[in-house]
């Protein structure tokens, strides 16, 4: 049986639920091989043994096992959000020029390859770096009229008009981005950034500072996912741009550990460091993991787990 006509049949309700709650059980003991981010003083507070995860089909039928109401920051998962909103006001070319679409083995927080030889922009939207450019194409007039286009896209694409900034956090990221500043003002300096990069960086640390649940990060996959689904606040994304956005995340969005995880899942998914994994089933499903106990690539040690049971025993690999 195809694996989304499986997920989709009513009948299957008890079965799938089952899964999700033997699933999230099995895999909880992996949160004590992490730690929670700490880098961030607003992200300490975590607690690495919370472990849940949400599906959401076209249908908006929704399934939830473990901690699943918990508000967390969207951190790195943002980065697809924006990428997705600069493809559909830029277009992909005039996008290209600001960042490649490679792959790379680098760290998130790399700057190796701005103005590395003649490889000067970033490899690829989900490292920092290429975020930033992202985060410049931003719409507006103003500072202020630029958060409100970036935060009315948030909204919209996780169809939760609700969504908050957490300026907790994003104090913590302002105190402690001197790397990211660092990558900024090169980004400019190769004519990468266009306007003011304090404002820049502002809009970047506010983005990471989303709060979130696994629901807003299902809906999110959702969106990504079925090419027809058109939410209570219209159509999002066009299926071109849902096209790049899957294969940039499929090709980078686990940060260097993104050929790994794809081998064992075959799933387009993106992580942060709050703990989210935001993962998508083409055509059918969005997924929304939290596990904030992290490996050394920043990724949620359980929830990368749950996202292999999940794959091997529903069948969802894209490959």
């Amino acid at each position: 049986m195809n694996t989304v006509d499986y997920l989709l049949q009513d009948e299957n309700d008890l079965h799938i639920q089952a899964k999700l709650d033997e699933i999230i059980e099995r895999n909880r003991r992996y949160t004590k091989d992490g730690a929670v981010a700490t880098y961030i003083p607003g992200l300490r507070k975590a607690n690495r043994d919370d472990l849940g995860i949400c599906i959401v089909d076209k249908n908006k039928r929704i399934f939830t096992s473990g901690v699943c109401d918990k508000k967390f920051t969207i951190q790195s998962i943002s980065k697809v959000v924006l990428l997705s909103m600069a493809l559909m006001e830029h277009g992909f070319d005039y996008v290209h020029t600001k960042v490649g679409f490679e792959p790379s083995d680098n760290p998130f927080n790399s700057i190796v390859t701005i103005g590395n030889n003649d490889v000067k922009k970033p490899s690829n939207p989900m490292i920092n770096s290429g975020a930033i450019a992202i985060t410049s194409l931003i719409k507006g007039d103003t500072y202020e009229e630029k958060e409100a286009n970036m935060m009315a896209y948030f909204k919209k694409f996780t169809a939760n008009n609700d969504l908050k900034i957490n300026y907790n956090v994003y104090m913590s990221e302002r105190s402690t981005g001197d790397r990211n500043r660092a990558m900024a003002y090169l980004l400019k300096s190769h004519g990468f950034l266009d306007g003011n990069v304090d404002e820049i960086l502002d809009l970047y640390f506010k983005q990471c500072s989303i709060e979130v649940d696994v629901k807003d990060l299902a809906m999110i996959g959702l969106n990504l996912a079925d090419q027809e689904f058109i939410n209570d606040r219209g159509c999002v994304i066009s299926k071109d741009v849902a096209r790049i956005v899957r294969t940039v995340m499929f090709l980078c969005g686990m940060y260097d550990g993104s050929g790994e995880f794809a081998l064992k899942t075959g799933l387009p998914s993106k992580s942060g460091v709050g703990g989210g994994i935001m993962t998508c089933v083409s055509d059918a499903v969005g997924i929304g993991v939290f596990g904030p106990s992290l490996d050394e690539r920043g990724n949620s040690v359980a929830g990368m787990k749950v996202l292999e049971d999940l794959s091997r025993e529903f069948d969802l690999s894209a490959i």
